[in-house]
């Protein structure tokens, strides 16, 4: 028996990294998951790997700053499961540079694929997750850094998702809906290539890590996903679990 039998979750940017980390995770307690992607082909790996487990899965091909697509994607969710218990917004294009290198675009691109997308998602989900689903808004420790050269953009669409998840909490209560924010340390394909392109300097940040390493997509992310979506997490809304190693609170 699993902690999410019978439940149904929806993954965005699940074709790698800490999306498929989680989707992964969360099929392996028993949730059926639908794994959503700008590129097909890799959801389809993501969705091939839950069913070589054992797990149930669907790959959906999903734009996330169309949102029409999005609605289609929450739509295609309930017609193949039947339902929708968890919602996990996890796409995000990254706007990285300094203030005065980035474009309107670099900055638009943002918001469209990160807190416009997870608002059209929460929205068209909304009626499916009354009475007990979840949403879980992945942030970033990016916001908790004294010195964010670089990231300026990047926290700036991170932070405004969880404002929006804190009000969403608040508004949605009564509907039996809990909204939280997961914040991660994760060794993702970017984190990797930067760590094979400039090892001195991801040495560096390891040492950084109270804990010494860097989060593994499924087995740490993937997990406290499984908490937060769980029936152990069920009095826990509006706040933001920091699954870092202890690195953004405690340098």
């Amino acid at each position: 028996m699993g902690s999410l039998d019978g439940k149904v979750a929806l993954v965005t940017g699940a074709g790698q990294g800490v999306g498929e980390g989680i989707a992964l995770a969360l099929a392996a307690e028993g949730a059926s998951v639908a794994v959503a992607g700008r590129t097909l082909a890799k959801v389809e790996r993501t969705a091939a790997e839950i069913a070589r487990r054992g797990g149930k899965a669907r790959a959906l091909a999903c734009d996330v700053k169309d949102d029409a697509q999005i609605r289609g994607c929450v739509r295609e969710t309930v017609e193949a499961f039947g339902g929708l218990d968890i919602l996990v917004n996890n796409a995000q294009e990254v706007p990285l540079g300094l203030v005065l290198s980035l474009t309107r675009d670099d900055l638009d691109a943002g918001w469209r694929s990160g807190p416009l997308a997870a608002f059209s998602f929460m929205q068209a989900a909304h009626e499916h997750l009354r009475g007990g689903g979840v949403v879980i808004n992945l942030a970033s420790s990016s916001a908790l850094r004294p010195d964010p050269i670089g990231y300026g953009a990047y926290t700036a669409v991170k932070e405004a998702l969880r404002s929006m998840s804190r009000a969403a909490a608040y508004e949605w209560g009564r509907d039996g809906i809990r909204v939280v924010c997961l914040m991660p340390l994760a060794k993702s394909p970017g984190y990797v290539e930067w760590e094979k392109a400039r090892p001195e300097e991801a040495a560096a940040f390891v040492a950084t890590v109270p804990l010494g390493y860097v989060g593994d997509c499924e087995q740490d992310i993937g997990r406290a996903a499984v908490f937060l979506a769980s029936a152990d997490a069920r009095y826990i809304t509006g706040s933001t679990l920091v699954v870092d190693g202890g690195q953004g609170y405690l340098r």
